[in-house]
């Protein structure tokens, strides 16, 4: 077992790279670089690229990439699935290992990816709240533009096989659950929201969510990405819905894991996320376990509508902005 340290990026099929670049700058991203077959995306981060589409006949949710702790690391899980280390041949470079989970999903284990510096973004706003105010002669100023992505925060996989699904991520890659949800009785857990298992090292609530599928397929339910602030994910809210992109669901907060999210569907369905105000936890958090249930996503939010749970392309295959 080794532990990866986080995300580095999530990778879609599409069959037109113009139409989700131009939803993707608009979501908050910029190009880092482009080829006939391959769209790449990067976020303010240092990383090369956080979003990749690949250029297929129709829509399809193809993977992603894990970033591992060290280089011992990478050679260990080579060895353990006997799959050879080799040159990345995307931007960034350094190594890779690619392996594909029980899902079928393409799993792609990186080291040593060149730093391609930060992007300059604003710094987050100061509250002035009832107690303990802390902004002093000072303006809040947003302009209409989209948010600034910082990362990618996380991934949401629906399974058919929960048990497989959570061992390899569990026991090959050294994640932990960070709260679980059961249906019927307590002992039947059917989704994990799982943490990179780092000892004492706080981090993300959660990286990737295991869920069931009951439907059988295997899909993403989601990706998600970070912006700055919440005075960001009601820019970007407000600047999207001026496009006429298509809303899914929010703005609320969640129950686990705590983030103020803003759900959209990108023109093919795949839904998407900006959120901020995540918890941290570490390897001695206690692992909540809850029922599933609705009531259960969020604190406070829109109402929540049948178009959340519907997987991308299930009302159509593809959907250009009205604006």
């Amino acid at each position: 077992m080794i532990a990866v340290k986080d995300l580095a990026y999530v990778r879609y099929g599409a069959p037109d790279l113009d139409v989700m670049e131009r939803f993707l700058v608009d979501f908050g991203l910029q190009r880092s670089a482009r080829t006939e077959c391959a769209l790449y995306m990067r976020a303010c981060c240092d990383l090369p690229f956080v979003h990749v589409t690949e250029k297929t006949e129709a829509n399809r949710e193809i993977g992603f990439g894990l970033l591992a702790q060290g280089h011992d690391d990478l050679i260990s899980i080579a060895n353990t699935l006997g799959t050879p280390v080799h040159d990345n041949p995307e931007p960034g470079g350094g190594l890779r290992v690619r392996c594909f989970d029980p899902a079928g999903f393409r799993v792609d284990i990186l080291y040593g990816q060149a730093s391609v510096g930060l992007l300059p973004r604003r710094d987050p706003i100061e509250l002035n709240a009832a107690v303990g105010r802390r902004r002093y002669g000072k303006t809040v100023r947003v302009s209409p533009t989209p948010s600034a992505v910082m990362r990618l925060g996380h991934i949401g996989l629906m399974v058919p096989d929960f048990a497989s699904s959570l061992a390899f991520y569990r026991d090959l890659l050294g994640m932990k659950p960070s709260d679980d949800y059961f249906a019927g009785p307590p002992t039947n857990v059917v989704a994990s929201f799982m943490h990179c298992g780092l000892g004492a090292t706080y981090t993300d609530h959660h990286t990737i969510a295991v869920i069931t599928a009951r439907d059988g397929v295997a899909r993403f339910d989601h990706s998600a990405f970070e912006v700055v602030d919440l005075d960001d994910v009601m820019q970007g809210n407000q600047y999207l819905k001026s496009k006429g992109y298509r809303h899914s669901w929010g703005v609320g907060r969640h129950v686990q894991g705590s983030q103020i999210f803003d759900y959209w569907r990108d023109p093919y369905g795949n839904k998407i996320e900006h959120w901020t105000d995540g918890d941290l936890v570490n390897d001695d958090s206690p692992t909540g376990l809850a029922p599933m249930s609705e009531t259960e996503l969020w604190q406070w939010a829109p109402p929540l509508l049948p178009e959340f749970f519907q997987p991308a392309g299930a009302d159509e295959e593809h959907r250009e902005p009205q604006a």
